[in-house]
């Protein structure tokens, strides 16, 4: 059993059962991957990948088992690497951090200019998708840190630590007659357009399912990517939206008023998300402290050693 074939097989799976995307990825030739993968098969006596036509189609149950333990193993050599590191230059390196789109416009500039006050020899990546994308992104090693809210499926592998509620408000432009409302209801608000965030975000499931459970259908104009382009269209006159409160500004957003909604719509949680069996360097837990004083290193590390406990 070769090192390289447990990255084979992990990299396989994180592109969707696409050997020659897996291959590119960590630039090698596909049929020597195919060979290599064949060969584990062949120790371990099982097959890892289910397959049709010779193509990979999906994971057997021991080939699920397999998965979970290359990837703490590949987390454990990436932790000795790390560490190696982190004892070289204790103030040094680079913090990837993976996050929305609405965390890094308005909730992570704050945190991140205190971070560099306090570490300013460590450079600052971001990676920016979806909740789901940006625990994948972490997920595969590519970030430190994910900093959104919920995600659209479970990550076993990942340790999430909420920070706090995000609550939402009703985005509308400047002189709308709801503004007007004395009480705002999910009636009064369907009467208009709405202007949505993506399927991919929490942030739509909350508002779509309060309509539903009161049995509204309200008018989508369209779904936006995040919550700048969503106040475009408002701006516009096109419709109304249903934001998170801290995405609005009252000193850029000029043409637009805010409307508290916190009593209509379910709040998000934000939360930090960590690898599991991985090591973290100081820096790392600095940051999350900075996201939420309550996550200290000591809170941080207990989470860890219990989930890591529990995934036994």
């Amino acid at each position: 059993m070769q090192f390289r074939q447990l990255r084979y097989i992990v990299e396989v799976h994180r592109r969707g059962n696409h050997i020659s995307a897996a291959a590119e990825a960590l630039n090698t030739s596909q049929p020597g991957m195919s060979k290599q993968i064949q060969e584990l098969e062949l120790e371990l006596g099982f097959a890892i990948f289910e397959r049709s036509r010779n193509r990979v189609v999906g994971l057997t149950e021991p080939g699920r088992e397999v998965i979970e333990i290359a990837q703490r193993i590949l987390n454990e050599v990436g932790s000795l690497k790390t560490i190696k590191d982190d004892f070289g230059a204790q103030e040094e390196g680079t913090l990837t951090i993976a996050t929305t789109h609405t965390h890094a416009r308005y909730l992570l500039p704050s945190v991140i200019k205190r971070f560099v006050q306090i570490h300013p020899h460590v450079r600052i990546g971001l990676v920016q998708g979806n909740p789901t994308e940006i625990c994948e992104v972490v997920e595969a090693g590519k970030a430190d840190v994910a900093f959104g809210t919920e995600t659209a499926r479970p990550f076993p592998s990942l340790l999430m630590l909420p920070c706090f509620k995000i609550h939402r408000s009703l985005i509308a432009p400047k002189g709308h007659p709801i503004l007007r409302q004395k009480v705002l209801t999910l009636e009064e608000i369907a009467k208009y357009p709405l202007i949505a965030h993506d399927p991919h975000r929490s942030g739509r499931w909350k508002v779509l399912d309060a309509f539903e459970r009161r049995g509204i259908r309200p008018t989508i104009l369209f779904d936006a990517v995040d919550a700048d382009v969503s106040k475009t269209y408002v701006e516009l006159g096109l419709g109304l939206a249903i934001l998170a409160t801290p995405a609005v500004d009252p000193r850029r957003d000029r043409e637009l008023r805010a409307r508290d909604a916190s009593h209509l719509f379910e709040p998000s949680t934000s939360h930090v998300t960590v690898r599991t069996h991985t090591y973290l360097r100081r820096f790392v837990f600095d940051f999350i402290e900075l996201c939420a004083p309550g996550l200290t290193i000591d809170h941080v590390r207990l989470a860890l050693r219990e989930r890591e406990r529990a995934a036994k």
